[in-house]
C-alpha cells in the first residue's frame, strides 16, 4: 500500500512506528527504481517538505505497517519551536537520506554481483538484523533496489547460492559466508 505518493502534493510526514517501507522513485520513462528501505521507528517524509511541496518519491509498505501521518503545518510549528525535537528530527531524516544515496552511489560504480552482495548486506544488516531471513520484497523489487534486470538479480542469487555464499529457499535467505559476501561488495 502507498503510504505517500510521488508527484502528489506534501501535506504530510509519516513516523512509521511498526512495519517495513520503501521508497520508490518512477522516471519519466516509468521505471521504477527502489532508493532504500527502512524499518520502524522511522521519520518518513521529511524530504518531501523542502521540495517544493511535492512528494519526491513514493514510499510503500512492504508488509503491515503502524504509522501516524502528521500534517505539515504542525511539523512546521514545532520545527519553529521546539529546537530539541527539530536536531532530532533532522538527524532521522537524514540518516534515511544517507542510506538513499548511498545506495545510489553503490549502484553507479558497481557491477551487478557487487550490487547484489551490498542489498543483502543492507538487509541483513539494517532491516531484518540477523544474516537469515525471509524476504519481504518480491524478486522484481529487489531487482529494483540493486539497480538491475531481474534475470540478472536471478542469475547472481543462484550464483551465490551455489558458490555456498548464501542458501535459499524460496524467500527465505541466509548468509553462510559473510565474508566472501563483504569481499564482493568490495571489490564490485
Amino acid at each position: 500500500e502507498t503510504i505517500l505518493k510521488q508527484g502528489a502534493k506534501a501535506t504530510h510526514i509519516v513516523y512509521l512506528h511498526d512495519g517495513k517501507v520503501k521508497f520508490n522513485y518512477e522516471n519519466d520513462g516509468g521505471k521504477n527504481l527502489i532508493l532504500t528501505i527502512t524499518n520502524a521507528p522511522s521519520i518518513l517524509g521529511g524530504a518531501n517538505l523542502f521540495y517544493e511541496g511535492i512528494n519526491i518519491f513514493s514510499i510503500c509498505a512492504i508488509e503491515d505497517c503502524e504509522v501516524c501521518l502528521i500534517e505539515v503545518e504542525t511539523i512546521k510549528n514545532i520545527i519553529l519551536n521546539n529546537s530539541a525535537l527539530t536536531l532530532k528530527l533532522v538527524e532521522m531524516v537524514a540518516l534515511s537520506f544517507r542510506a538513499s544515496v548511498m545506495n545510489f552511489i553503490t549502484k553507479a560504480h558497481k557491477q551487478v554481483n557487487g550490487r547484489v552482495a551490498d542489498v543483502l548486506i543492507y538487509l541483513s544488516n539494517n532491516i531484518y538484523h540477523k544474516k537469515s531471513f525471509r524476504l519481504d520484497l518480491s524478486r522484481k523489487e529487489l531487482s529494483e533496489f540493486a539497480g538491475c534486470s531481474q534475470e540478472n538479480l536471478i542469475n547472481t542469487i543462484s550464483h551465490f547460492n551455489k558458490e555456498k555464499i548464501i542458501k535459499v529457499d524460496g524467500k527465505n535467505i541466509e548468509i553462510l559466508d559473510f565474508d566472501k559476501l563483504e569481499k564482493i561488495s568490495r571489490l564490485g
